[in-house]
């Protein structure tokens, strides 16, 4: 089948309708395949070009009457890169923004040039954009997690002032994982329901804020997820808000999202008392030196 991918993705649709599309061309190459006879697509292995912009016109047809004004906005989006971030964090809300139709997200280094900006476990990202080019009014400010490297940006008032001024104006402020010990640590969680690791959830206290041990927590325009993978869910809930419901539906199959962990340990309560007590040693240390910032 013959489809300008490029030309699908930058005009009326994007991923989400290569689909369909990818589903006739895999059929009709099978059809061809096997000699298929009877009219001239299945001489072809290919619908002709009028058959193409009649699926094309039906599919966007189907969408603007699910979605509605929903189908395409133009969010400014700001995702905060740092050295020693963790990849996860920040990768599955990524791609379930960058699959919101005229949305503009921008992901911005801390650093003073646009090189890769290496995560915790060396997974480098390359940053789009600096701390002073992000837009001043954003839609949404995203905060992932670390370890060192969030101790650190913490420690930066270049940073932390960065966050401060761009939240002040933003109409989503939020964060995964330890991303929210940031905006703790930039006074932005006082007084508010907020979630983060379960190694520094209690953390959140010191400074001001109610932890609340759920997945994803929202209290006014501040959303927080929790640790890592919890990013996914915490993603899927940002699209509903911003898009609606069926918007997020229709990317939560997009990205087949239908988690079956093989070892359901996600949680403290969850894990066997021997793991949940080793790892709770291993993440003391870290949660001290998160604890002892709330004061600096």
């Amino acid at each position: 089948m013959t489809i300008n991918r490029r030309a699908l993705l930058g005009g009326m649709t994007g991923a989400a309708m290569l689909a369909p599309f990818l589903a006739i061309e895999r059929a009709m190459a099978q059809h061809a395949e096997h000699g298929g006879h009877g009219s001239q697509a299945g001489a072809t292995g290919s619908p002709s070009p009028a058959e193409q912009q009649e699926m094309a016109a039906r599919h966007d047809q189907m969408m603007q009457e699910m979605f509605g004004d929903n189908l395409f906005k133009n969010e400014q989006v700001a995702m905060l890169l740092y050295p020693g971030f963790t990849a996860l964090d920040l990768v599955g809300p990524h791609y379930f923004f960058a699959c919101m139709f005229g949305a503009k997200v921008h992901l911005v280094t801390t650093e003073a040039d646009l090189e890769p900006v290496a995560s915790d476990l060396g997974l480098a990202i390359a940053p789009t954009i600096t701390l002073e080019e992000t837009p001043s009014d954003l839609d949404v400010l995203f905060l992932p997690g670390g370890t060192r490297g969030t101790l650190d940006v913490m420690k930066s008032e270049r940073v932390l002032g960065w966050v401060s001024d761009r939240a002040s104006r933003a109409k989503h402020i939020t964060s995964v994982c330890t991303g929210s010990m940031i905006l703790a640590k930039a006074g932005l969680l006082e007084g508010k329901k907020a979630t983060s690791h379960w190694a520094t959830l209690p953390v959140l206290a010191d400074y001001g804020a109610i932890p609340t041990d759920e997945r994803v927590v929202r209290d006014g325009n501040i959303l927080t997820g929790a640790g890592v993978s919890a990013g996914l869910d915490f993603a899927i809930a940002l699209v509903e808000q911003l898009r609606g419901r069926k918007y997020a539906e229709a990317l939560v199959l997009q990205a087949e999202y239908a988690p079956e962990p093989s070892i359901k340990a996600g949680s403290i309560t969850d894990a066997s008392a021997d793991v949940g007590e080793m790892m709770e040693l291993m993440f003391s240390p870290v949660a001290q030196e998160f604890k002892a910032l709330a004061s600096g």
